[in-house]
């Protein structure tokens, strides 16, 4: 016989069986989408899409196709050599399939410094360029060379290490719709490894010589250690912030090891552990920003696309692709020392640099050629003759990126300083279009 007790127990337990099973029983909010991606020009699918939705992703396979199940109203849609898209869950669009277009985009961009997107004349000119010709984006340091952010943050390691002394962009969402106004896609360039500002107030982080001192590199800035779980989460958070203020792209630089031989590191110095570190940081971040839909990008060594090892800076193409929608080249004639095979004077041929480079790498990872956007050189050459690049020389690395197919071409001068010269000057009617 079932004690009186007893049965309270069970029709306590029952009870909560019945509530359970109601409440999971009923809608729990998951729908599935289908559907295709397409270019909006041509029509034709497109592989290897991004859809995003919250912090899930997944990718179009041959013919443009995917299916989702979500439990957000709204998935994200990007893809190389394309605008991003936001489309609305709705019910003519839960469990049937349908069709998303997007528009072919082509990012052809100045970079600005700190300095140069705070200063108005800089930025003034910079805006003026991009008005008069072919240039459509800007790539803005969000976070520079000196580990120096640019607007005013809410992270609060930003303000424990002295990262913002001084707010240079007073109102960084003002900004971006400004630009946004203007259909300027924006870049934001975050500067990771390399951080003299963290570094200095994080000795325990930075990287060390071979006698365990803090090592410096050639401009006297300390790098911290592209192995701390710590470091990672910093930059990821900063990248997360230009995500949320309206940033296109993140864009990772300094996304390496120093090139420096014999430097200590909190893990042994191999090409495995480098790598690992590299595509490790890469991977996180690309999982911490799945749910902004925003494009990420790496600048990479010009040289990683001919070296088979990781050009010991844990920089190796197959490792970094996978997580980036855009790997970025570094292709200054003036920065390859060696030149690279059948032309050993760089700067005398640099569309020859950029044309095999990029082909090179793309043998190398069998991307489309519109996961390419390459750094061309603007500014005077300070490794072989002291030539200056200008018309002529940027309008031959333009055609030799263009002449590949890349996603775009973005160019570098640490000074701010750009003319127009080897640009494609927008036409009469283009200009009126543009102020209409």
């Amino acid at each position: 016989m079932i004690k009186r007790s007893n049965i309270k127990e069970i029709i306590c337990i029952i009870l909560m069986l019945f509530v359970f099973c109601s409440c999971t029983s009923g809608d729990t909010g998951l729908k599935t989408i289908e559907g295709r991606v397409l270019d909006g020009v041509t029509g034709k699918p497109i592989k290897g899409a991004v859809i995003t939705a919250g912090n899930n992703e997944s990718l179009t396979g041959d013919n443009g196709t995917f299916s989702m199940n979500v439990t957000v109203n709204t998935v994200g849609v990007r893809a190389c050599g394309y605008s991003r898209k936001l489309i609305p869950v709705v019910n003519s669009t839960v469990g049937k399939s349908f069709k998303i277009r997007l528009a072919p985009f082509t990012a052809k961009a100045l970079y600005l410094t700190y300095y140069g997107i705070g200063d108005r004349t800089l930025r003034g000119n910079a805006m003026d360029l991009i008005e008069r010709t072919e240039l459509n984006s800007l790539v803005i340091d969000v976070k520079g060379d000196r580990g120096v952010r640019t607007y005013k943050s809410d992270i609060p390691m930003v303000s424990t290490i002295g990262a913002q002394k001084l707010v240079i962009v007073k109102d960084i969402r003002a900004l971006l719709g400004s630009l946004r106004e203007k259909g300027i896609y924006t870049i934001a360039r975050i500067v990771v490894f390399k951080d003299d500002v963290l570094g200095r107030a994080r000795p325990d982080l930075t990287v060390k010589d071979a006698d365990g001192k803090t090592w410096r590199d050639k401009e006297d800035l300390l790098w911290v250690d592209p192995s701390s779980k710590e470091v990672w989460d910093y930059n990821i958070n900063i990248a997360e912030e230009a995500a949320r203020v309206g940033f296109d792209e993140i864009q990772f630089d300094y996304v390496r090891f120093p090139d420096q031989k014999g430097l200590k590191f909190a893990v042994e110095n191999t090409e495995d552990k480098r790598v690992k570190n590299i595509s490790g940081f890469l991977k996180e971040a690309r999982r911490r920003l799945v749910s902004y839909n925003v494009f990420l990008s790496a600048d990479i060594f010009g040289y990683v696309a001919w070296n088979t090892n990781d050009t010991f800076i844990g920089q190796r193409l197959d490792a970094v692709a996978p997580y980036v929608d855009y790997i970025s080249l570094m292709l200054y004639p003036s920065g390859f020392q060696f030149g690279i095979p059948g032309y050993r004077n760089p700067v005398a041929h640099p569309h020859e640099i950029v044309s095999h480079t990029l082909n090179r790498a793309r043998e190398r990872t069998n991307l489309s050629p519109l996961c390419f956007r390459p750094w061309l050189q603007a500014f005077r050459d300070y490794a072989f003759d002291r030539r200056h690049f200008n018309g002529p020389e940027i309008k031959t690395q333009i055609n030799a990126a263009e002449s590949f197919g890349s996603g775009g071409w973005m160019l570098w001068n640490p000074r701010n300083s750009y003319i127009s010269d080897g640009l494609k000057m927008k036409t009469h009617s283009e200009l009126i279009a543009d102020r209409q």
